[in-house]
């Protein structure tokens, strides 16, 4: 995940800031769906920033409080966060889902395996859709937020639509499996020998 560019724009956007200021605007605009950004992460990528030229750092003191950091864009920074700007996002390296191993592992020990795991992950998509339509309720007046919920509405809906395409060529799908797995018997035995 590109959270360091996330951080640039922040930075780019609000001016000098501490870490914990850029974590609390970064959970405000992006809100509940996208989950917790851990403060440890955050000082990890803020290093790297300050490592490779895009961001300073400066300690402020403070009287009866610890030293606060404070981070600053530079420019090489910014002409960083333009650039990742310009470029589309692309998925790199195929198309990759839990969900496709566990019906890889379902599909190896049988039918009724499998429909217990499509069973179980049609439920959880279905859930995920309720809370999100919550969610969708509690951040209507925030436009960002909810882009991003509706983004993760689309993407469980297609998940959904997966998992019962799944559902729908079971017996298709577990007989492939069967077929495979007894065509690489022998070699299997042919290698033990």
């Amino acid at each position: 995940m590109p959270i360091q560019h996330a951080v640039l724009a922040l930075l780019r956007a609000s001016g000098p800031s501490y870490g914990y200021q850029l974590r609390n605007e970064f959970k405000q605009a992006v809100g509940p769906q996208w989950g917790d950004l851990n403060v440890g992460h955050l000082y990890q990528v803020l290093d790297r920033l300050v490592r490779d030229g895009l961001v300073t750092r400066r300690e402020v003191e403070q009287r009866r409080r610890p030293d606060k950091v404070v981070y600053r864009l530079t420019k090489r920074g910014q002409r960083e966060l333009d650039d990742w700007l310009e470029r589309p996002f692309v998925r790199q390296g195929g198309y990759r889902d839990d969900f496709f191993l566990k019906l890889l592992a379902a599909s190896k020990l049988g039918p009724d395996k499998f429909a217990t795991v499509l069973q179980t992950q049609r439920s959880a998509y279905l859930a995920e859709l309720a809370s999100l339509a919550k969610l969708r309720k509690q951040h209507r007046h925030d436009p960002l937020v909810d882009l991003l919920i509706e983004a993760a509405v689309l993407h469980t809906q297609a998940n959904l639509r997966v998992a019962e395409h799944a559902e729908k060529n079971a017996p298709t799908l577990a007989r492939a499996e069967t077929a495979r797995s007894a065509a690489a018997e022998p070699d299997t035995r042919a290698e033990s020998a």
